[in-house]
């Protein structure tokens, strides 16, 4: 089992940055593949970042492609996004999520994750 938590959300203006970080307990933290999704009031919950279990391979939604980093330190057992010029559009509940699935091809639907944190609040004002 892994437990995750969230952090660093909060306020910020448009154009700003964020740095949200996901740590991890229990085992296998390497042996898990790692995202973020996001949840806007009112919308469904969206993929928006995963990056594979040594951090060989990193994928984005389009619409934060270039703003946004994900990264992970499997020696500390942490996850982190990396949020720039951001937008209103990124407000929302923003979740970490585990998995132990290998099928990357489905790995931006959140079905595929067991494993989720309970969700930090970003807002961005313009």
């Amino acid at each position: 089992q892994v437990q995750l938590v969230e952090s660093g959300g909060g306020l910020v203006q448009a154009g700003g940055s964020l740095s949200l970080s996901c740590a991890a307990t229990g085992r296998d933290f390497d042996n898990i593949l790692l995202a973020w999704f996001r949840q806007a009031p009112g919308k469904e919950r969206e993929f928006v970042a995963y990056i594979t279990r040594v951090g060989a391979t990193t994928v984005y939604a389009d619409s934060v492609k270039g703003r946004f980093t994900i990264s992970r330190d499997n020696a500390l057992n942490k996850a982190t996004l990396q949020m720039n010029s951001l937008k209103d559009e990124d407000t929302g509940v923003y979740f970490c999520a585990g998995s132990y699935s290998r099928r990357y091809d489905l790995a931006r639907m959140d079905s595929r994750y067991a494993f989720w944190g309970q969700g930090t609040q970003v807002t961005v004002s313009s």
